[in-house]
């Protein structure tokens, strides 16, 4: 029974009141009210419900500012957008895998044999699979199959060839669920509308749910209850659904189209925590909504349920307290719910954030309204939220790298091209070959592609040399190796006269000075001179792509350690940042990125389920990188980063240094992630090499609190405070390449003032920044879907 599995815990110690604190749900209405002030909506109307009793409903601000205003009522009627997935088209699936007549497992050609038309492998995508958002669709069909007669559209969209294979990967996609509303048709021999209309909305008393609610329902006698969302050919959309593949299959589809309000969401989210039942109707089983509702793994960091959202990028409005296990679901135009079994409290939210002109954003607000109806929890659930959140794997993610997707899509960027490959010992697929063997692989040949020369980056082809590298032969391939770390750091013209394409595979470190980014911006420069384009296999940034941190340099003083304005920390990618710079410096070319699967912004390298392959020769860790964009602006100094020692960028000292000094005055600073541990070290190469240092062990205790680019700055500040004889800043801006942080410095401003001072510059860059995404944030969906 769901009952003794969700909330056997839960019932066990059931206090005589199960009131929520009043004063706590109070704060919704500021914070809602703050956020229509900053027009991020314009009304909303929220609903939090525990134990069986509502503990909160208001409606705030507006249902419509244009052509007139309206106030918002608690009854107003909503476009609920993606929330017709979760409400309507994955329950009626469950109804019909109740009566026999439809297995999760059975492929959807079952049903729909033309379903295959596009061939591939679409003959092997299962009903779970589209359910999961894991068959290998795109997130949209593209809008020009949308023309005709629903059965045209549908014929035009099965031949539509895979993004990848069924079951390789989690993409949020509308396409699967338009299919299963196509699966509910042809099973039960009813329309979506009508079949939900009966087995679900009907028996729930959900009496104002209904697509196309101007031809059903209550909602046809009271249209003025509708809230409008955008205007479609001079009109405004109220009960039309906004959704365009929606509206263009006549306004049922299985992805968008149910409106509703909050009352009678809360009618559908009391069945899902009764177990399927509600005042005594029955809609799914106890086992059917644990099939409904429980965690589906497959393998990396997305969780889904079958019909809602549990751990994915699209969690956001669970907030910062529900539990794992507890799960919801949102919806592009505004809306979403969330269900917790731990504590049996649900939230549903619901706005027409579109409204007027389709630039409200309530991400933010709609994830603050889950936090603030958790906090109001009065009693004790921890106990039952443990439980509820073991059940939700927590696994290393299985990232696949850019040169393992390009594997799986059959050398698509580069068949029948002859290539030059830019790559060192980081390139390397999850099955342990090196690109270069890849690209020269029986298969790659197979796919026309021509492995034609090798370009090795700073540090050499095998990472291991810290100086500059000569040209040279690769053993396994007998190819050359062009060193772009000798001579010369650009490909010749000739070099690429005779090639169709570039290729770079490098793993960076996520830091500005670090030369790989560098390498990148010259490599795009020169393939648009040669007219070839530059194909990015893709890979983690390994400290993680949410912090931005530190000042970005100078324009004049960019070098091979500055490429770009951009700050030392710049949370993205190596095809991110490509793009960023292509577009941004004007340079021209031609840049097609590889994307990695699996990948979201918030994974450290140790995460992804990759094999630590050291950049560089002193890069031997993930540690020693989180702590390289501060450690590292040490390096012009007098001072010994850890070079020639065994953990490079862990220790900094120098003979002059008094270790425990150095250590007591850090410490005192309570500096957030990190601790200091006096320590002596003789290293054997670079600075100080044979001399004896005194100085400091960083250990990283919190890796995500670490600042490390102000951790530099403490660094600085601190040698510059306890020796100002000794420490010489000569080459201070040597690569920080900003004049006013080290002036600064010098006037001994205190590290959190420097910090400060570059927040103007990075917002600028966040924004810049945000264009080029590729991989998602929590709660964000990159390169667009309608969510």
């Amino acid at each position: 029974m769901i009952a003794a599995l969700l909330f056997a815990a839960a019932a066990a110690a059931r206090p005589a009141s199960t009131a929520m604190d009043r004063a706590r749900l109070a704060r919704v209405e500021s914070a809602v009210s703050e956020a229509i002030a900053a027009h991020e909506l314009p009304g909303a109307v929220v609903l939090v419900e525990h134990r069986g009793r509502v503990a909160y409903r208001e409606a705030f601000g507006d249902r419509a500012l244009q052509p007139g205003r309206e106030p918002m009522t608690l009854d107003t009627i909503f476009d609920i957008a993606s929330l017709t997935k979760c409400v309507a088209t994955a329950p009626s699936i469950l109804i019909l895998v109740e009566e026999g007549r439809v297995r999760l497992g059975d492929p959807v050609t079952r049903y729909i044999p033309e379903f295959a038309a596009g061939g591939g492998e679409r003959s092997k995508v299962t009903v779970e699979q589209l359910l999961t958002h894991r068959a290998g669709f795109a997130p949209d069909d593209p809008l020009e199959l949308y023309v005709g007669t629903p059965e045209e559209i549908f014929a035009r969209k099965y031949r539509e060839p895979l993004r990848s294979r069924p079951g390789s990967e989690f993409v949020y996609s509308d396409v699967g669920y338009e299919v299963l509303g196509e699966i509910v048709r042809r099973v039960s021999g009813m329309t979506l509308d009508r079949f939900a209309a009966e087995r679900i909305f009907q028996p729930l008393g959900m009496t104002d749910t209904a697509f196309r609610p101007l031809s059903a329902g209550r909602a046809a006698a009271s249209p003025s209850r509708l809230a409008p969302t955008e205007q479609r050919e001079g009109r405004w959309m109220r009960g039309e659904v906004h959704d365009p593949r929606a509206f263009a299959l006549g306004g049922v589809a299985g992805h968008a189209g149910v409106f509703s309000t909050a009352d009678d969401l809360a009618k559908f989210c009391r069945m899902i925590l009764n177990g399927g039942r509600l005042r005594g109707v029955r809609i799914l089983s106890p086992l059917g909504t644990e099939a409904l509702t429980r965690p589906r793994f497959s393998g990396d960091g997305e969780i889904r349920a079958l019909g809602f959202d549990l751990d994915t990028g699209f969690s956001n409005n669970r907030g910062d307290l529900f539990p794992r296990g507890s799960f919801g679901h949102t919806g592009f135009t505004g809306t979403g719910l969330w269900i917790d079994p731990s504590s049996e409290t649900f939230v549903v939210f619901l706005s027409n954030r579109l409204h007027p002109d389709g630039t409200g954003n309530i991400i933010r607000i709609r994830s603050v309204v889950g936090t603030i109806a958790a906090a109001a929890l009065s009693e004790d659930t921890r106990a039952a939220a443990r439980k509820l959140a073991a059940r939700v794997p927590a696994p290393s993610r299985s990232v696949r790298a850019g040169v393992d997707v390009l594997v799986d899509e059959g050398f698509r960027p580069i068949a029948g091209k002859r290539v030059g490959l830019v790559t060192n010992a980081t390139g390397m697929a999850r099955d342990g070959r090196s690109t270069i063997d890849v690209l020269a692989s029986p298969e790659a040949r197979k796919a026309g592609v021509t492995l034609v020369r090798l370009f090795s980056p700073e540090h050499g082809l095998r990472t291991d040399a810290d100086a500059p590298v000569a040209d040279g032969r690769d053993p396994g391939t007998n190819l050359p190796v062009i060193s772009l770390y000798g001579d010369r750091r650009r490909p010749a013209p000739a070099e690429l006269s005779d090639l169709d394409a570039l290729v770079l595979d490098i793993q960076d470190v996520g830091t500005r000075f670090y030369t790989y980014t560098t390498t990148g911006g010259y490599l795009l420069e020169e393939a648009a001179k040669a007219g070839i384009p530059l194909v990015v296999l893709d890979r983690p940034n390994p400290i993680g792509g949410l912090a931005v941190e530190g000042p970005p340099a100078d324009p004049e003083k960019l070098s091979f350690t500055a490429y770009h304005p951009i700050p030392v920390r710049y949370g993205m990618t190596p095809g991110e940042l490509l793009r960023l710079f292509n577009s941004e410096k004007r340079i021209g070319a031609k840049v097609e990125v590889v994307r990695m699967r699996g990948w979201t912004r918030g994974a450290w390298y140790d995460e992804t389920g990759l094999e630590w392959v050291n950049p560089s020769p002193n890069m031997r860790s993930l540690s020693a990188a989180a702590l390289y964009p501060g450690v590292g602006l040490l390096e012009p100094m007098n001072v010994s980063v850890g070079r020639g020692t065994d953990t490079p960028f862990e220790i900094v000292g120098a003979p002059w240094i008094d270790a425990r000094k150095l250590a007591a005055y850090l410490s005192a600073r309570r500096i957030s992630g990190v601790r200091f541990m006096p320590v002596h070290f003789t290293p054997v190469s670079s600075v100080h090499a044979g001399v004896r240092c005194g100085g400091v062990r960083i250990a990283v205790t919190d890796r995500n609190a670490v600042a490390a680019v102000t951790l530099g700055i403490e660094l600085a500040t601190a040698l510059r405070a306890l020796f100002p004889a000794d420490f010489d800043r000569t080459r201070l801006d040597a690569l920080i390449a900003n004049a006013d942080t080290v002036a600064r410095i010098e006037r001994g401003e205190t590290p959190e003032e420097i910090a400060a001072s570059w927040e103007p510059r990075i917002s600028k860059f966040r924004a810049l920044r945000s264009k080029w995404l590729l991989y998602p944030e929590e709660g964000r969906k990159a390169g667009g879907g309608r969510r």
